[in-house]
């Protein structure tokens, strides 16, 4: 009987940030991914050089029908908790029985990495599945080239964030690419490259 409430009751974590890729990660985990009993994390990893724009801010709410809060709509600048609120919106309306926390983390004091930080939340909340949208460039798809390689990120060897989580989360790690607007995703996994789902 325990096993079944553990089948039927997950921790669904997605690394939320205002980016086309992170919105487009979150639609996955919203149409395909999360049941009801599911718990699903939005995870934000806080740096001192985050950055926002009100195009990444409103393609988070395309994904859903309806007018976008006053906090979306004009020219103005948006902050962290506009953002995150947004997508917590944007999955009650999606998935209104499925229970969404708000996760805020700083970038670990040891390593300053963005993937190990995410890697060590996932860990102490015991997380079941976590979701990461993805960038594929020129130089990551064909010559491994990535932005740790050429900052130096700490421990990384030379993989980008998605792909490093991978590799090392000790649960199932999906980075997500989204394929315009009805075109699906491409996903990857430990398991599965470049694996094609259709919306």
């Amino acid at each position: 009987m325990g096993s079944e409430t553990t089948a039927r009751s997950r921790k669904v974590m997605v690394v939320a940030d205002p980016s086309r890729e992170s919105a487009g990660a979150l639609q996955y985990a919203l149409s395909h991914v999360v049941v009801e009993n599911d718990e699903l994390i939005l995870l934000h990893v806080e740096s001192s050089y985050s950055w926002w724009n009100t195009f990444s801010f409103r393609k988070i709410y395309s994904l859903t029908p309806g007018p976008m809060p006053n906090s979306c709509e004009g020219g103005g600048g948006v902050g962290e908790g506009d953002f995150l609120e947004a997508m917590r919106q944007v999955c009650r309306i999606a998935q209104p029985k499925i229970p969404v926390r708000l996760e805020r983390t700083q970038l670990m004091e040891e390593t300053k990495d963005k993937a190990n930080t995410i890697l060590n939340k996932s860990n102490l909340l015991r997380v079941d599945l976590l979701i990461i949208g993805q960038r594929r460039g020129f130089s990551t798809a064909i010559l491994g080239t990535s932005r740790y390689k050429l900052s130096g990120g700490s421990g990384t060897k030379g993989l980008d964030t998605a792909e490093y989580l991978i590799e090392n989360s000790k649960c199932t790690c999906v980075a997500v690419q989204k394929r315009g607007q009805n075109a699906g995703y491409v996903l990857n996994t430990k398991t599965h490259k470049n694996f094609w789902l259709l919306a």
